[in-house]
């Protein structure tokens, strides 16, 4: 709090301080009091003015300037009200109730908001189950009577876009859904071969692994779904002829990453630093029918939660290479 804005703040007390000094100067002077006793009464009035002035002003600087601080220093401004001391002086006791009282409220909604948040995503949840029912008995049924290839890949988007909501919505909360453990890469790279198979017949592209019989700590049914987004992407954007998809592991004392590298299009270099963000589909996805741009922003965020690392790189025309990071678990192989 400044001075100068203080001063502004009361000047309708100065200008009445200087309206009485000079109405009692002249009481003084029209009953001829001495000059000393005029001196000596106004300069007590002055003194005694000034005192409550600039006492008032440093203990209201004190309070806002320790505010002000705090909140400056608070990445979450609403903690500010646990923060702050109470104030000793009316306006700042009225300021502080008010804040409390808007505290109180703000919370009660966000409360409202979450609960309300929570009750759509669990309903969301229970209908993405329900729902992947009847999609899995027509994927069977497709299967079974061998009808047509574009209508069972059709179903098959329907699947993967359901999956793809599910997912999104456990993101949010992920740590109550996810559990890392020691998996087999292998495996995971299996499932997801199995799963892409009769796109990858369909399509005609040729896939392949290399030593990929690696073992990794991560959460086996997020990391398939991983793979399956950026298997998703490879399908999508593959070359007409000679399609190739290929899965490749390389260990170190401290990580084991898995490359997941095709032939196909490949993504513009001006695309390429914002393939994460969502909701991004660049030039490729404007060309493309079904992109939505929401496949490689879970990658990136589910690794994120899991604490591995994913990283892309790519060439127009040539190829693309989608690298996942899973550390090693150091930290109890320090402890034991």
């Amino acid at each position: 709090m400044k001075l100068t804005s203080y001063i502004k703040d009361h000047i309708l007390e100065i200008i009445l301080f200087l309206f009485f000094f000079l109405f009692f100067l002249a009481v003084y002077l029209l009953l001829k009091i001495s000059l000393s006793t005029i001196f000596f009464l106004l300069s007590l009035f002055v003194l005694f003015f000034l005192f409550l002035f600039i006492y008032n002003y440093l203990k209201r600087r004190k309070f806002f300037k320790e505010y002000l601080s705090l909140l400056e220093k608070l990445d979450q401004k609403y903690f500010i009200t646990e923060m702050i001391h109470d104030a000793n002086f009316l306006e700042g006791k009225l300021f502080l109730e008010s804040l409390y009282e808007i505290d109180k409220s703000m919370k009660e909604k966000v409360n409202e908001a979450e609960k309300s948040m929570r009750d759509f995503k669990e309903y969301l949840e229970l209908w993405i189950h329900e729902i992947k029912l009847p999609i899995s008995s027509l994927i069977l049924q497709n299967h079974n009577k061998k009808k047509d290839q574009k209508e069972l890949e059709q179903i098959r988007k329907i699947e993967e876009y359901v999956e793809q909501v599910l997912y999104y919505v456990r993101s949010e909360h992920s740590e109550k859904d996810y559990l890392i453990h020691e998996c087999d890469l292998k495996s995971i790279i299996k499932e997801v071969i199995l799963r892409n198979k009769d796109d990858f017949l369909a399509l005609k592209m040729d896939v392949s692994t290399k030593n990929v019989n690696q073992k990794v700590l991560t959460d086996a049914k997020w990391f398939e779904y991983m793979l399956n987004q950026i298997v998703s992407n490879a399908k999508k954007y593959k070359k007409q002829t000679n399609s190739k998809i290929l899965f490749e592991a390389r260990e170190t004392d401290k990580y084991t990453e898995l490359s997941i590298i095709d032939n196909g299009i490949g993504i513009k270099e001006k695309d390429l630093k914002n393939v994460f963000e969502k909701s991004f589909t660049g030039e490729n996805g404007h060309n493309a029918k079904g992109s939505t741009g929401m496949g490689l922003f879970l990658v990136k965020k589910m690794c994120h939660q899991l604490g591995h690392e994913v990283k892309i790189e790519s060439e127009y025309l040539k190829y693309t290479k989608v690298t996942i990071r899973i550390y090693k678990n150091t930290f109890y192989s320090v402890l034991k």
